[in-house]
C-alpha cells in the first residue's frame, strides 16, 4: 500500500447503506476495512471485481474487547485510518408501553455505544496523527419524534448528541466529527420494517416533497463528501439530512401532494 493511500473503516458494511458506502469510498480510492456481524462477503467481492482493496471482519462492535482487537487488526495492517463511517444499526418498531427493557437497551448498545466505542479506539490514533474524519449516520429519527419508535428515536438523537460533543472536543486537534440524518431508504432493514405492517410505500413516498425513497447511493454520496477534507474540511459538528426534504416540510398531507 502507498503511504498517501487513504484508509476507511465502514461499520455494518454488509448490506444496504454501509455497502454501497464502501463500494463508493472504494471506487475513490481508499482502501477499505469493513466489519460486520458476519463477513461482509459480497460486499468484498463487489470491490475487488472493480479493481479495489478490502479486507472484512466479522464481530459485534458493543462489546468492547473485540471493537479494540479490530481496531488493533486495522492498524497493524494498514498503519493509519483516515475515515470511520459509523453505519452499523437496528431498528426497533414498537409502542412505547409495549417496549421491553432488553430491547430498548439492545438498541442502544448497537446504535449510540458502539459508535462510541468505535470512535474511541479509532478517534484516538486519529488524533495522534492529528488527522482524520468520523461520520455517523443518524436518522431523520434524531431530529424528530416519530411514533412507535421510542428506542430507536433515542438512539438516534444520542447519536446526533455525540456527534457534536467529539466535533467539539476533537475539532482543534485535526478530527471532524460529522452526521448524516438518512430519511427512509430502500434497505432490506425498510422490508424487515414494512413487513410487520406498520407502514407502506405510499405512506413514506406521501409524506416525502420529492416523492421517493432515498437510494443506498443517496446516502453514500453524502457519507463520501463529509469524509473528505477537500470537499468538507470546515464542517464540523454537522447533523446533514438527506432525507428529500421530509424534516423541511411542515404541509399537510393534501397540501403538499398539490405540489406535486
Amino acid at each position: 500500500m502507498s503511504d498517501n493511500t487513504r484508509v476507511a473503516v465502514v461499520t455494518g458494511g454488509a448490506q444496504g447503506i454501509g455497502r454501497r458506502t464502501a463500494e463508493l469510498l472504494a471506487q475513490r480510492e481508499y482502501s477499505l476495512a469493513i466489519i460486520d456481524l458476519h463477513q461482509p462477503t459480497e460486499t468484498l467481492k463487489a470491490i475487488e471485481a472493480t479493481g479495489g482493496s478490502a479486507v472484512g471482519f466479522a464481530g459485534d462492535i458493543t462489546d468492547e474487547v473485540t471493537v479494540d482487537s479490530f481496531a488493533k487488526e486495522v492498524f497493524g495492517r494498514y498503519g493509519r485510518t483516515d475515515v470511520l463511517v459509523n453505519n452499523a444499526g437496528i431498528s426497533l418498531i414498537s409502542a412505547a408501553e409495549d417496549t421491553a427493557l432488553s430491547d430498548y437497551r439492545r438498541v442502544l448498545e448497537v446504535n449510540l455505544v458502539a459508535p462510541f466505542l468505535m470512535a474511541k479506539a479509532f478517534g484516538t490514533k486519529m488524533l495522534e496523527a492529528g488527522s482524520g474524519s468520523i461520520v455517523n449516520v443518524a436518522s431523520v429519527a434524531g431530529l424528530l419524534g416519530i411514533a412507535d419508535r421510542a428506542a430507536y428515536n433515542a438512539s438516534k438523537h444520542g447519536l446526533v448528541g455525540l456527534t457534536r460533543t467529539l466535533a467539539a472536543e476533537w475539532g482543534g486537534r485535526g478530527v471532524r466529527v460529522n452526521a448524516v440524518c438518512p430519511g427512509w431508504v430502500k434497505t432490506e432493514m425498510d422490508v424487515a420494517d414494512q413487513a410487520g405492517g406498520s407502514y407502506t410505500d405510499a405512506d413514506i413516498t406521501g409524506r416525502i416533497p420529492m416523492g421517493r425513497f432515498a437510494s443506498p447511493d443517496d446516502i453514500a454520496r453524502a457519507i463520501a463528501f463529509l469524509a473528505d477534507g477537500e470537499q468538507s474540511g470546515f464542517i464540523n459538528g454537522h447533523a446533514l439530512s438527506v432525507d428529500g426534504g421530509w424534516s423541511a416540510d411542515g404541509s399537510w398531507e393534501t397540501l403538499r401532494l398539490r405540489k406535486r
